[in-house]
């Protein structure tokens, strides 16, 4: 997740760090926790050059932990992406996100809750996997895809996906003045977000301002190039898809993401 976040500037990350706490260190836990961090940092990579872990009883129940981490990179000031060149008529892309990623897990326990499932249960939406197993699928890195796509020229902003959905991040990468309209038939809706949205009876618009929905991140980039750019997308392993366009908006506009069509994409 952090370095999803730096290359949406333009930005190569460089290394990790990470901050281990708990009251007892588990040491098989600890090593595993260890070896998925470096796995992580392969996959974006950027070197793992340290970090903290700390012991610290009475402070965590059993078997609890507390787990951060922040990356830092770098990128030419020339080169930052800014979003400023973005224009009504460019081309959304959106990279299909792996699961829920790392946004939303306070609705998504109350929504376990409401369920009656334990996480040890089969997860509905996933045969074969345990409902803590599906939830918990790594956030999909795109930092090696993205990265090609921006060095070619083809990228003019990107928005990570994260907390507040489709509806609240793309817009920060927007200019004022500017939107976009996104059509939710050009890609599907995963099965995690088909159940949670059932089992919590959330409105499509709500999910949309809530979980990815699929798109873990958006990439604009100029109509005449976007063939281009979802070829070297795709050859860096992503799954893409042409999901909509930005469109001019009024200064005072309720939402500068409207989202058509999930009423036949979404409950079909």
């Amino acid at each position: 997740m952090c370095v999803n976040d730096l290359v949406v500037q333009g930005a190569e990350p460089l290394l990790f760090l990470d901050y281990f706490a708990t009251g007892k260190l588990d040491v098989a836990a600890g090593r595993a926790i260890v070896a998925g961090i470096a796995e992580g940092c392969r996959q974006a990579g950027c070197a793992l050059v340290g970090g903290e872990t700390a012991e610290m009883p009475g402070m965590y129940a059993d078997g609890d932990y507390d787990l951060a981490g922040f990356s830092v990179g770098a990128v030419e000031r020339s080169q930052v992406l800014t979003g400023a060149g973005v224009a009504a008529g460019d081309v959304v892309l959106g990279l299909a996100s792996s699961g829920v990623h790392s946004n939303g897990y306070s609705l998504v326990r109350k929504l376990v809750s409401v369920s009656g499932l334990s996480y040890e249960d089969e997860a509905p939406f996933a045969p074969g996997k345990t409902l803590g197993e599906a939830l918990l699928t790594p956030t999909r890195i795109y930092v090696k895809s993205t990265l090609a796509a921006v060095r070619a020229g083809l990228v003019k902003a990107m928005a990570h996906i994260t907390g507040g959905g489709l509806i609240e991040n793309i817009p920060r990468v927007l200019p004022d003045g500017l939107g976009v309209t996104l059509d939710a038939t050009s890609w599907t809706l995963p099965p995690v977000f088909r159940w949670m949205a059932g089992v919590g009876t959330i409105a499509d618009l709500e999910l949309a301002r809530t979980f990815n929905c699929g798109i873990g991140m958006a990439v604009v980039v100029p109509a005449d190039k976007a063939d281009e750019a979802i070829s070297v997308l795709t050859q860096g392993g992503e799954t893409v898809a042409r999901i909509g366009q930005v469109v001019p908006v009024a200064a005072d506009a309720a939402h500068r993401v409207t989202v058509t069509g999930t009423d036949k994409a979404w409950h079909s």
